[in-house]
């Protein structure tokens, strides 16, 4: 079955960085539809970065020049390196893999998730 690890979370002070990282099992072929997603308790859960198998980007506004995707394509391993990270970005991260056609950004169209990694900034 198909099984989402994430990695590296916690604590920084402003300005700081951070690197996520999530790894993927169970997926029976390379390079699916991933990203990242984030969420405050009680409220939506809000995409942060997708990335196609073909290598294609999106970044959310709040995050573009901050964040970046990286992949490693046949280990099925997503990862995201924040930088300049502000208290704003304090949530709880989700890595995702979507396995249907095409790869849209929002977060009910994927359809497997990880536990979370919590990332605190102050």
């Amino acid at each position: 079955h198909v099984q989402l690890v994430e990695s590296g979370g916690g604590s920084v002070q402003e300005e700081g960085s951070l690197r996520l990282s999530c790894v993927g099992s169970g997926i029976t072929y390379k390079g699916p539809c991933m990203g990242w997603f984030r969420q405050l308790p009680g409220k939506e859960r809000e995409t942060i970065a997708t990335m196609d198998g073909y290598g294609g980007e999106r970044y959310a506004n709040s995050v573009k020049g901050r964040f970046t995707l990286t992949r490693e394509k046949d280990k099925n391993t997503l990862s995201l390196q924040m930088t300049s990270l502000e208290p704003d970005d304090t949530a709880m991260y989700y890595c995702a893999v979507r396995l249907n056609s095409g790869c849209p950004t929002r977060p009910r169209d994927y359809g497997y998730w990880g536990q979370g990694t919590q990332v605190t900034v102050s």
